[in-house]
């Protein structure tokens, strides 16, 4: 897959730094040592963390030298480092694990948030935000637009669906033996954004990424041109013309 473009993603940064700052408020950590944030992107989420824990150091992690560029950009005082998370080992000391919107992109990621919680000492924290939006329109109408038009037999579209989150009960019984307490929730946002288009763009920057990577730019136009076609009959305009991203997301917080 392509890099990401951390410009696309920071087009709609108020929305989506809202989730990680969901989840920093029910950190139970007054003064951590040694933080991390796994799937760092532009450093939105680090920038929280540095607010909540000015005397803490923060590490960001991410796979994309793009993201990590204006992360390292917008701040020069923490360190960013290039690594798979999947295959990322937890330094002994570790206090918190903060991953925003990251380990859904991670294949059989619950095993992997096994590995991570289990390598925190005791009284250390793993918090994740994950979409759980893969059966809203925007996503239901992506894999729709992917097996009906010439691109159809791409190997790269056939692989770039994300599948369905696992059930918070499941999340449960994996992670709460090696928990002293786990906090499981969702969160349902309703994005006020000011068009069909926008909804384009805004998964331009996330979801589609994978299937546009597999694209030349011209069947990359086709695609987002019936994309949009769908989008737009799928999300109705408001009483003032903007249209509501309906956006569910998973939020676990566990002790070890």
């Amino acid at each position: 897959m392509q890099d990401w473009n951390a410009r696309q993603y920071l087009k709609f940064e108020d929305e989506r730094t809202r989730p990680p700052r969901d989840l920093l408020a029910q950190v139970p950590l007054r003064y951590p040592r040694l933080v991390f944030d796994l799937g760092c992107g532009p450093g939105n989420s680090t920038e929280l963390l540095v607010g909540r824990y000015p005397e803490a150091e923060v590490t960001g992690l991410d796979s994309s030298p793009d993201m990590l560029r204006k992360a390292r950009e917008r701040l020069p005082q923490c360190t960013f480092v290039h690594a798979d998370i999947a295959s990322w080992s937890v330094p002994r000391r570790a206090d918190l694990l903060f991953a925003n919107a990251s380990f859904q992109w991670i294949p059989d990621h619950p095993r992997v948030l096994q590995r991570l919680l289990a390598g925190l000492p005791s009284g250390a924290v793993l918090a994740v935000q994950m979409p759980d939006n893969t059966r809203e329109p925007s996503h239901v109408l992506q894999r729709e637009v992917a097996a009906n038009g010439p691109w159809a037999n791409n190997p790269g579209i056939k692989a770039a669906p994300r599948g369905n989150l696992p059930s918070p009960e499941e999340y449960y019984d994996l992670l709460g033996p090696i928990c002293s307490r786990i906090d499981i929730w969702h969160i349902t946002y309703n994005h006020a954004l000011p068009s069909p288009q926008a909804i384009v763009e805004w998964f331009k920057g996330s979801a589609l990424q994978p299937y546009l990577s597999a694209l030349d730019a011209p069947t990359r136009e086709q695609f987002l041109a019936a994309y949009g076609e769908k989008i737009a009959a799928a999300y109705k305009p408001r009483f003032d013309g903007k249209v509501l991203l309906r956006f569910p997301r998973l939020f676990i917080v566990a002790v070890r």
